[in-house]
């Protein structure tokens, strides 16, 4: 007669995981040059810029993983962050070839920036295990100005 010999359960242990962030697709020299110069190109505090890159990165590099761009926006307070992604040309090229496989192109549609897309794109961020800066995309559920809209010291 054979005779198992049952193996050892491990313990389980609860595995923290955290969403990520649009800043860690990027070095840290290179996020510091995009929000820098965000800040100073739209005017914005630094806290806020950082916010805007942040977002503007996770939101691109869903798009372009997810092939699903044209039926994406950014909204009215993150598209700097896109604009600035662009506008450092050669950069965005080669981060968008590394990222996902080709250039992802900026192509206004004229989309109307409804609550009911920016919560879908938000929801599509999201699933893709980004972090989601809800004051920046007009879906937070509470907003108070100034203290957490960006517009104050609440950064």
């Amino acid at each position: 007669m054979l005779h198992t010999i049952p193996a050892p359960s491990l313990p389980s242990v609860p595995i923290a995981t955290h969403p990520r962030t649009g800043r860690s697709l990027v070095t840290n020299a290179e996020f510091d040059t995009l929000a820098a110069f965000c800040a100073d190109e739209y005017g914005l505090e630094r806290c806020v810029a950082d916010r805007v890159v942040d977002q503007a990165l996770a939101l691109v590099f869903v798009m372009g993983t997810s092939g699903e761009g044209a039926s994406m926006a950014p909204s009215e307070r993150v598209d700097p962050g896109w604009h600035t992604l662009i506008l450092h040309t050669g950069w965005y090229a080669e981060w968008c070839e590394r990222s996902f496989g080709y250039f992802l192109h900026h192509q206004p549609n004229g989309k109307v920036r409804t609550r009911g897309l920016m919560v879908d794109v938000v929801d599509r961020i999201r699933a893709a295990g980004f972090e989601v800066d809800e004051r920046l995309w007009g879906t937070a559920a509470d907003c108070n100005p100034p203290a957490c809209c960006g517009d104050g010291d609440g950064c």
